[in-house]
């Protein structure tokens, strides 16, 4: 542990050291880090501020737990940046604001829609930054042994620090160190367990390899074979939800991802209009990096934690692991909270198996087990507690919690930075006191920033009902209401501000009805919902997987509203020309 202390501390000093370094000194610094990050670099930032704590910490314990199904995610977010390298970034760098609601409002010459998509934007953000919350509380509890709130608060603090101090310039080249830290994080444990269990180097190899005990049995064959034993649903071909659901989820995630105004704002902080679509590109190699692992990361996490628990074959009054015998790092996550074990039938050993399964239970009540025992796995242990279960020596250990801090630090940074942003830029020199002083804005967004640490903070400890089912509601939300007014901002002249105000209430309208409607079957932060169809599901389509609905509810208005009123005023449309068709040859493209 004396280790894992000191690697956590030194990544904190260099975070701090940057953030002092790099402390903004400018409106222009505090939003868009004065327009001068390269390209790669920002790519790489890019990167660090989209693999949250969702993606690091989440990620692979949804795949390790729902398998196949789970793989939305991998197509959904990485998708959604070649939309956004496509059709979004370009031309919103080379409109040259601040933020994403100042766009809007310029676009369709409205303060109302100005407002609006200030309101999508924040409910989006913090929905989303509950999930990095969470991360935040599961990866300091575990590492200072403390309970998960106290955790949180810990995490706040850090969050509070170089977020007000730097701004956009200081969590810009924050975020490259975090990105460093957490992408060796997440490979290194990756690799010495793809050793242990199939003998290769590389996960992505060792995912579709032979096991390394010589039985000649591939990998993913036993990983099925285990948990189809013990009533767990095949892993390979594990589908909730129907095709179709699957499908929207996909969708939601891909425009969500083209929508989310903190990914978006990355983006005006490159020189110029060529090194945005740049930028995409260097994220998708770094994101890659990470996402192709995590498969084999999520399968082989699942393994260790099945053969652990039990040992032998299932039946086998001797093959389950005796509670007093349970190892350290079971212990150690013991104290956190988020993992429980009960004893339910006396036999001091410990049954982990899915007592949902009628087959099962009935095998298991001949048995004498009297229901799952493992009566709490949080999902987001997974990678975090993977190097313990696999015995790997206590650097790597060091390192993951180093790398699970910095993925969920660095999100949090940008959500709150795009929330600070929109309060103080939009709201308050926008729309509420237009003369106010750089030095007054530039106070107005730190405490800004305050605030939205603090109710971030608050909502991660006690979540609301509607926003406990994770961060993918935060895709839905801003798939439905953000990614089409831009769309039709950039790519339709004709768009007008009727238009897009009653197309963004009317999207986050019905996706907000559709999830507070469905509250009832929500999950916890950091998780999401993958299984059977609710009773009253509109096509089957889970609360998670709407907002892709949200957003054709959202053109449709936007489209009919538009078409019964007057056109934007001439200028408007020579704008939108002139965003998406630069005047002039090549060298437009560069300005």
């Amino acid at each position: 542990m004396d280790l894992t202390y000191i690697v956590v501390f030194a990544t904190f000093a260099l975070y701090i050291g940057i953030a002092f370094w790099a402390r903004a000194s400018s409106t222009g610094d505090f939003y868009v880090a004065g327009k001068g990050v390269h390209p790669v670099a920002n790519g790489m930032a890019t990167a660090a501020d989209w693999m949250s704590a969702a993606s690091f910490i989440s990620m692979a314990g949804l795949i390790a737990f729902n398998g196949y199904g789970a793989s939305v995610f991998l197509m959904g977010w990485t998708g959604g940046y070649v939309l956004l390298a496509m059709l979004l970034a370009p031309y919103l760098r080379k409109f040259g604001k601040f933020t994403v609601p100042e766009f809007i409002g310029e676009r369709f010459y409205s303060k109302t829609a100005r407002l609006v998509a200030v309101i999508c934007l924040i409910l989006a953000s913090i929905t989303y930054v509950i999930g990095q919350m969470k991360g935040i509380g599961v990866a300091f509890s575990r590492f200072l042994e403390l309970d998960y709130a106290t955790g949180l608060g810990v995490g706040m603090v850090i969050v509070l620090f170089y977020a007000v101090l730097g701004g956009m310039k200081g969590i810009t080249y924050t975020q490259i160190a975090q990105y460093c830290v957490l992408i060796l994080a997440y490979t290194i444990p990756a690799i010495f367990i793809s050793l242990n269990l199939t003998d290769n180097a590389i996960p992505q190899l060792g995912l579709i390899g032979k096991m390394a005990d010589g039985s000649g049995t591939y990998m993913m064959d036993r990983l099925d074979q285990v948990v189809s034993d013990l009533g767990f649903a095949r892993y390979s071909t594990q589908l909730s939800g129907g095709e179709l659901n699957m499908f929207v989820y996909t969708l939601t995630l891909m425009i969500g991802t083209a929508g989310l105004p903190h990914v978006i704002i990355r983006f005006f902080t490159v020189p110029r209009v060529k090194d945005a679509r740049s930028s995409a590109g260097w994220a998708l190699v770094f994101i890659a990096i990470l996402y192709t692992t995590a498969p084999a990361v999520a399968s082989m996490a699942r393994l260790n934690l099945m053969n652990t628990i039990q040992t032998g074959p299932v039946g086998d009054p001797t093959a389950n692991l005796e509670y007093d015998k349970r190892p350290q790092w079971f212990k150690n996550w013991e104290t956190t909270g988020l993992l429980k074990y009960q004893d339910k039938n006396g036999d001091g050993r410990i049954q982990y198996y899915n007592d949902k399964n009628p087959e099962m239970a009935k095998k298991a009540a001949q048995w004498g087990w009297k229901g799952n025992e493992m009566v709490k796995v949080d999902r987001d242990i997974m990678v975090l507690a993977n190097p313990e279960i696999a015995n790997l020596p206590e650097w790597v250990v060091a390192i993951v919690v180093a790398g699970g801090l910095a993925a969920a630090l660095s999100t949090a940074a940008g959500l709150l930075l795009a929330i600070a942003s929109s309060v103080s830029h939009d709201i308050i020199k926008g729309m509420i006191n237009p003369d106010i002083s750089e030095k007054g804005e530039l106070m107005a967004s730190r405490l800004s920033m305050t605030g939205a640490v603090l109710l971030a903070g608050y909502l991660g400890l006690h979540p609301p009902d509607f926003a406990a089912g994770t961060v993918a509601i935060a895709f839905g939300l801003a798939a439905a209401s953000i990614f089409p007014v831009l769309m039709m901002g950039i790519f339709n002249k004709r768009m007008n501000r009727q238009g897009a105000v009653w197309g963004m209430i009317a999207g986050i309208g019905v996706t907000m009805l559709y999830v507070f409607q469905h509250k009832g079957i929500m999950f916890i932060p950091g998780t999401s919902y993958l299984g059977d169809m609710g009773p009253n599901w509109f096509l089957g389509i889970t609360p998670n997987a709407f907002g892709a609905v949200g957003a054709l509810v959202n053109f449709v208005v936007a489209i009919i509203v538009s078409r019964m009123t007057s056109e934007p005023p001439e200028h408007i449309q020579h704008l939108v020309e002139d965003i998406r068709v630069p005047k002039g040859a090549g060298a437009a493209t560069g300005h």
